[in-house]
């Protein structure tokens, strides 16, 4: 099961600073570190989702609020982009102290941005993701530019982001116009590079993407988010992102941290180990040898829609063991079947309803299977095929009398 630690580290300002360490069943792969946007949190929606699903892929992830956000002590005023560079560096010594330094370091937003530009001070790290992240933290200062004559009178100003209000001093404003060179950091990090960005984001450009790419050395990639927001506000685009970011940042692990030790190798040969994840209150863990894999239940259930239900999985096993079984005996009949596909259904139906159950009580379970051929076949082959079918030896278990037997163990 997956698990979770609550943090407090300092940060660059001498507050105490709420972290959060996300960490998988077994020893991380390697850890992550995940800067949030611009004025959000470290619970914010893309934060929280890809970070979960990095944690379910294997990766200890910490995500922590900047100084003055979310449960995090100071004054927001007080804050800016420099502070929050300071900041991700205080998360990093924290992590090499308590844990291990960060493999891989994200951002979203204006937090990329501000990861582009401490990645150079951590060379533990070995893969950089950015996300919706501007080309220059002076992107910032539209949103205050009719602030302007009262920041120049006052010193600051209130400002309504996403809803809420901020108080903004000038000196913020003065730092952005500091950071100019942060593509130059960017040409120099030497480290592998991955930008996400949408193109119709309309908060920060895709321009921004471009020019961050573009001054980047190999190895670098671009991933296109389609049409998601900003904030990736979607849980399907959270999961994409936390997907392609695991698969991508294995190749710059080293191979220690990319193997992750798996306990379920003492498992015999056709045994699964099914063990909840504590991703919402259904998600699960299956081990099938060196395999692993997830199950849940839809949301519409409670469920977080992570994996296939039960029953989907059982029919993806008839499915697999039908198309498996027809092609096996193609190639020992040499048959012209190009392509199989099956396509299966379950529902429970009144067994008064049922023609053919022999029942007559209760409610009877009704799987069907559609099997489509493709290739020059004749008449007759396709008839031995579909009765081929009827023996695969998933469908066989399953019409045939089956005991289950349970017993308790100790855990």
């Amino acid at each position: 099961m997956s698990r979770h630690e609550k943090i407090t580290f300092t940060g660059s300002q001498g507050h105490a600073l709420a972290a959060r360490l996300d960490l998988p069943s077994g020893p991380p792969r390697a850890f992550v570190l995940f800067a949030h946007c611009f004025s959000c949190s470290k619970d914010q929606f893309a934060t929280a989702s890809v970070s979960r699903a990095l944690c379910y892929l294997g990766f200890g992830v910490l995500r922590f609020d900047f100084t003055g956000l979310g449960a995090s002590e100071g004054d927001f005023a007080n804050t800016n982009f420099s502070s929050n560079v300071e900041d991700i560096l205080h998360a990093v010594d924290f992590m090499r102290s308590h844990h291990r330094p960060p493999a891989i370091l994200i951002g979203h937003s204006l937090g990329g941005a501000a990861i582009l530009d401490a990645a150079s001070s951590v060379p533990e790290a070995k893969a950089v993701a950015t996300i919706g992240a501007p080309g220059d933290p002076r992107h910032l200062e539209h949103l205050f530019a009719e602030l302007a004559p009262v920041l120049a009178e006052h010193g600051e100003a209130e400002v309504n982001l996403g809803g809420r209000p901020f108080t903004i001093r000038k000196q913020f404003v003065d730092d952005l116009s500091r950071h100019d060179h942060l593509l130059a950091k960017v040409r120099t990090m030497k480290k592998a590079l991955m930008v996400f960005h949408a193109p119709r984001d309309q908060i920060v450009g895709i321009e921004n993407a471009a020019a961050i790419y573009k001054a980047a050395r190999h190895p670098k990639s671009f991933v296109s988010l389609d049409d998601a927001d900003h904030l990736l506000t979607r849980k399907a685009d959270a999961r994409y992102v936390a997907s392609v970011l695991s698969a991508w940042a294995e190749r710059y692990l080293p191979e220690s941290e990319t193997a992750t030790p798996d306990p379920e190798k003492a498992l015999p040969q056709g045994h699964v180990r099914v063990r909840e994840n504590g991703l919402g209150p259904f998600g699960q863990d299956i081990w099938a040898g060196q395999h692993l894999f997830q199950a849940d239940e839809p949301e519409r259930v409670s469920g977080l829609d992570a994996g296939p239900n039960p029953y989907d999985l059982l029919l993806g096993g008839l499915g697999a063991c039908t198309s498996m079984t027809l092609r096996m005996y193609a190639q020992r009949k040499k048959l012209p079947l190009d392509k199989v596909t099956v396509t299966l259904s379950h529902a429970k139906v009144h067994a008064d309803d049922c023609e053919a159950c022999e029942t007559t009580l209760g409610k009877v379970d009704i799987i069907d299977r559609e099997i489509t051929l493709e290739g020059d076949l004749t008449d007759e082959q396709r008839q031995r095929l579909m009765e081929i079918a009827e023996r695969c030896p998933v469908h066989q278990t399953l019409t045939s009398e089956n005991i289950i037997r349970d017993k308790e163990v100790a855990g």
